[in-house]
């Protein structure tokens, strides 16, 4: 059947204002695999917003031979009140100006507000517990509060992503390698993604901290398998992953073309769409813990000056940058080294060369949890 597009609207922020969601349906409602899609959550981060742009083209043309086996939900943008946000030309749009915060932190974890009602309606069928529960979340969510325009683009988008098989949270980091975050239990799926779209990093958690929008999706499968036990089985309901598309600069037809052939590969592997797939390309990494991305930070206030290039692999020691002291009276003297805390490969750095006390300015996906990365909170903020 012909993709059907709607427009859901968002409570309007002030007097003659309208924001909405763009949605784009294909397949039957309910068809099974549901795959659900959206880029620019952080609404600053532009390469998902093109990449998805080529996928649509590609899924309607398998749309036209009737081939779209499951249902897809796709979204060629999350986030139009980060869009709207402006200062002085320039759009930041990773935080909330009316206080909400970070636009991918603090969603809401649906477990609980449906681990008492389920129960006593699970049972030893895992099919139906599976419905059971997706039947719950839905409900859930119906009921979480809609008071503002955030409280308003959040409950939204879980209501169209939490019922999905796979969930696909569209991202790009500051200057950066491609990489992918997703938790430890779907290491066979998230290498599988990895492979079709070239990743060369794959971050593994089992819980990253911060309440990002994929563990909204995915962890409560996760907690509910560990509150209920093997007596009460409950199958594998939703992969969600954050796929980081290279750096916020690598808006190219040619990448985002390749990439969305990549995602159009994993929606045919994964049975949502039919057809057999490009063979699966050979495995650029091996998964490493999220707790062993070494985080590199400023000493002081200055400007970097780095040392290695994003993609080359480092040991732990290297000289990955130096911090430069301004203020400094001999140059020769105003220099401070900053160095690798673990051996992996140097995949992000910040666009920002000026520099305040701590902030970070770095990442290596190393292959041991680091000391100062066993609690708290794994996410930048």
């Amino acid at each position: 059947m012909p993709r059907i597009t709607e427009d859901i609207d968002l409570v309007s922020p002030s007097p003659g204002t309208r924001r909405f969601l763009k949605v784009h349906r294909y397949g039957e409602a309910g068809a099974r695999p549901k795959a659900y899609l959206h880029a620019a959550l952080h609404a600053d981060e532009w390469p998902g917003l093109l990449t998805l742009n080529h996928l649509i083209g590609l899924l309607d043309a398998a749309d036209a031979e009737g081939r779209i086996a499951g249902e897809i939900v796709l979204l060629p943008y999350a986030n139009p009140v980060g869009m709207a946000q402006r200062i002085n030309g320039n759009a930041p749009g990773r935080f909330d100006f009316d206080g909400g915060g970070n636009f991918n932190r603090h969603w809401p974890d649906l477990t609980e507000a449906i681990a008492d009602a389920l129960d006593g309606e699970l049972n030893a069928d895992g099919t139906e517990n599976k419905d059971r529960i997706r039947d719950a979340l839905k409900a859930a969510v119906d009921d979480l509060p809609r008071r503002t325009e955030l409280e308003t683009l959040k409950a939204t988008l879980l209501s169209l992503s939490v019922d999905a098989d796979l969930v696909l949270d569209v991202h790009c980091d500051s200057i950066s390698a491609m990489h992918l975050y997703a938790n430890r239990v779907h290491s066979d799926i998230v290498m599988e993604l990895a492979r079709d779209i070239a990743s060369p990093v794959v971050l593994l958690e089992d819980e990253p901290g911060g309440d990002p929008f994929d563990s909204a999706n995915a962890a409560p499968w996760i907690r509910l398998r560990q509150r209920f036990g093997d007596d009460r089985p409950i199958p594998d309901g939703c992969f969600a992953t954050t796929v980081e598309l290279r750096g916020r600069n690598d808006v190219d037809d040619g990448l985002a073309a390749k990439d969305a052939k990549g995602l159009f590969n994993f929606l045919q592997r994964r049975g949502v769409v039919s057809g057999s797939p490009e063979p699966l390309p050979e495995a650029l990494c091996q998964p490493t813990p999220l707790d062993g991305v070494d985080v590199l930070r400023a000493p002081a206030a200055g400007i970097v000056a780095w040392k290695s290039p994003i993609g080359e692999r480092v040991e732990a020691g290297d000289l990955m940058a130096e911090l430069v002291d301004i203020e400094a009276d001999d140059p020769a003297k105003a220099r401070t080294p900053i160095t690798a805390a673990t051996s992996g490969l140097f995949f992000a750095r910040k666009a920002d060369t000026l520099v305040r006390p701590g902030d970070w300015i770095g990442k290596i996906a190393g292959t041991e949890t680091l000391e100062d990365r066993k609690s708290g909170n794994l996410m930048s903020p």
